[in-house]
Protein backbone atom coordinates (compact mmCIF):
# COMPACT_ATOMS: atom_id res chain seq x y z
CA UNK A 1 0.00 0.00 0.00
CA UNK A 2 1.40 3.36 -1.01
CA UNK A 3 1.97 6.04 1.59
CA UNK A 4 1.34 9.61 0.54
CA UNK A 5 3.99 11.99 1.81
CA UNK A 6 3.04 15.65 1.61
CA UNK A 7 5.49 17.15 4.07
CA UNK A 8 8.37 16.35 6.44
CA UNK A 9 6.00 15.42 9.25
CA UNK A 10 4.38 12.77 7.01
CA UNK A 11 7.82 11.46 6.07
CA UNK A 12 8.87 11.29 9.71
CA UNK A 13 5.69 9.42 10.62
CA UNK A 14 6.20 6.95 7.77
CA UNK A 15 9.83 6.25 8.72
CA UNK A 16 9.36 5.97 12.48
CA UNK A 17 8.39 2.24 12.58
CA UNK A 18 11.47 1.39 10.51
CA UNK A 19 13.64 3.55 12.75
CA UNK A 20 12.26 1.91 15.90
CA UNK A 21 13.01 -1.58 14.56
CA UNK A 22 16.48 -0.48 13.51
CA UNK A 23 17.15 0.92 16.98
CA UNK A 24 15.99 -2.39 18.50
CA UNK A 25 18.46 -4.22 16.26
CA UNK A 26 21.30 -1.91 17.32
CA UNK A 27 20.35 -2.20 21.00
CA UNK A 28 20.39 -5.99 20.69
CA UNK A 29 23.96 -5.81 19.39
CA UNK A 30 25.04 -3.64 22.33
CA UNK A 31 23.22 -5.99 24.74
CA UNK A 32 24.94 -9.07 23.26
CA UNK A 33 28.33 -7.36 23.46
CA UNK A 34 27.74 -6.26 27.05
CA UNK A 35 26.82 -9.83 28.01
CA UNK A 36 29.94 -11.11 26.26
CA UNK A 37 32.16 -8.82 28.35
CA UNK A 38 30.25 -9.65 31.53
CA UNK A 39 31.00 -13.33 30.88
CA UNK A 40 34.65 -12.52 30.09
CA UNK A 41 34.83 -10.61 33.37
CA UNK A 42 33.47 -13.62 35.28
CA UNK A 43 35.77 -16.03 33.44
CA UNK A 44 38.81 -13.91 34.35
CA UNK A 45 38.59 -14.55 38.08
CA UNK A 46 37.84 -17.62 40.18
CA UNK A 47 37.27 -16.58 43.80
CA UNK A 48 38.55 -18.95 46.45
CA UNK A 49 36.98 -17.35 49.51
CA UNK A 50 33.33 -16.98 48.47
CA UNK A 51 30.67 -18.43 46.22
CA UNK A 52 29.40 -16.14 43.50
CA UNK A 53 25.74 -15.22 43.32
CA UNK A 54 26.06 -14.14 39.65
CA UNK A 55 24.02 -10.96 40.20
CA UNK A 56 26.44 -8.90 38.14
CA UNK A 57 26.62 -11.52 35.39
CA UNK A 58 22.84 -11.25 34.98
CA UNK A 59 22.62 -7.47 35.39
CA UNK A 60 22.48 -6.42 31.72
CA UNK A 61 19.11 -5.01 30.67
CA UNK A 62 17.78 -4.04 27.25
CA UNK A 63 14.61 -1.97 26.96
CA UNK A 64 12.80 -2.11 23.62
CA UNK A 65 12.68 1.06 21.58
CA UNK A 66 10.04 3.68 22.14
CA UNK A 67 9.13 6.65 20.03
CA UNK A 68 9.89 9.86 21.91
CA UNK A 69 8.98 12.89 19.87
CA UNK A 70 10.84 12.56 16.60
CA UNK A 71 13.30 9.95 17.91
CA UNK A 72 13.36 6.21 18.39
CA UNK A 73 15.16 5.43 21.64
CA UNK A 74 16.25 2.13 23.19
CA UNK A 75 18.24 1.63 26.35
CA UNK A 76 20.90 -0.90 27.35
CA UNK A 77 22.29 -0.68 30.86
CA UNK A 78 23.66 -2.51 33.88
CA UNK A 79 20.96 -2.75 36.54
CA UNK A 80 23.02 -1.93 39.60
CA UNK A 81 19.89 -1.91 41.78
CA UNK A 82 19.48 -5.65 41.16
CA UNK A 83 22.86 -6.36 42.71
CA UNK A 84 22.13 -6.41 46.42
CA UNK A 85 24.08 -9.49 47.55
CA UNK A 86 27.46 -7.82 47.94
CA UNK A 87 29.19 -7.29 51.27
CA UNK A 88 30.64 -3.84 51.81
CA UNK A 89 29.87 -2.74 48.23
CA UNK A 90 26.92 -1.44 46.29
CA UNK A 91 25.94 -2.68 42.85
CA UNK A 92 27.16 0.64 41.48
CA UNK A 93 30.58 0.12 43.07
CA UNK A 94 30.83 -3.40 41.65
CA UNK A 95 30.00 -2.07 38.17
CA UNK A 96 32.62 0.68 38.55
CA UNK A 97 35.27 -1.84 39.56
CA UNK A 98 34.36 -4.03 36.60
CA UNK A 99 34.73 -1.09 34.27
CA UNK A 100 38.16 -0.44 35.76
CA UNK A 101 39.11 -4.06 35.04
CA UNK A 102 39.34 -5.01 38.71
CA UNK A 103 37.57 -7.52 40.95
CA UNK A 104 36.59 -5.90 44.23
CA UNK A 105 39.04 -3.12 43.44
CA UNK A 106 41.91 -5.60 43.09
CA UNK A 107 43.85 -6.13 39.88
CA UNK A 108 43.73 -9.88 39.31
CA UNK A 109 44.92 -10.31 35.74
CA UNK A 110 46.09 -8.50 32.67
CA UNK A 111 43.17 -9.59 30.48
CA UNK A 112 40.33 -8.46 32.72
CA UNK A 113 37.88 -6.57 30.51
CA UNK A 114 36.71 -3.07 31.27
CA UNK A 115 33.10 -4.19 30.90
CA UNK A 116 31.25 -1.05 29.83
CA UNK A 117 34.12 0.76 28.08
CA UNK A 118 34.97 -2.38 26.08
CA UNK A 119 31.31 -2.74 25.10
CA UNK A 120 31.28 0.83 23.77
CA UNK A 121 34.60 0.31 21.98
CA UNK A 122 33.26 -2.81 20.24
CA UNK A 123 29.95 -1.29 19.17
CA UNK A 124 29.90 2.51 19.06
CA UNK A 125 33.50 3.75 18.98
CA UNK A 126 34.63 1.39 16.21
CA UNK A 127 31.72 2.36 13.94
CA UNK A 128 30.00 -1.04 14.06
CA UNK A 129 26.60 0.38 15.04
CA UNK A 130 26.77 2.91 12.22
CA UNK A 131 27.62 0.12 9.78
CA UNK A 132 24.72 -1.99 11.09
CA UNK A 133 22.35 0.98 10.83
CA UNK A 134 23.33 1.58 7.20
CA UNK A 135 22.93 -2.14 6.39
CA UNK A 136 19.52 -2.21 8.08
CA UNK A 137 18.25 0.84 6.21
CA UNK A 138 19.52 -0.54 2.89
CA UNK A 139 17.76 -3.85 3.62
CA UNK A 140 14.53 -1.87 3.90
CA UNK A 141 15.07 -0.24 0.53
CA UNK A 142 16.28 3.10 1.85
CA UNK A 143 19.15 4.50 -0.16
CA UNK A 144 22.05 5.43 2.10
CA UNK A 145 25.43 6.83 1.11
CA UNK A 146 28.39 6.85 3.46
Amino acid sequence: MAIHINNMKDLEKALMPTMAKMVDTLAERVYETLNYFLQEYYDDYDPKSYRRQHDFLRSAVKVESKIKGNKAVATVFIDTDSMDNYYNATGEQVAKWANQGTHGGLVTGSKTPHVWDDTLDETVNNGELLKLAVEYLKSKGISVRT
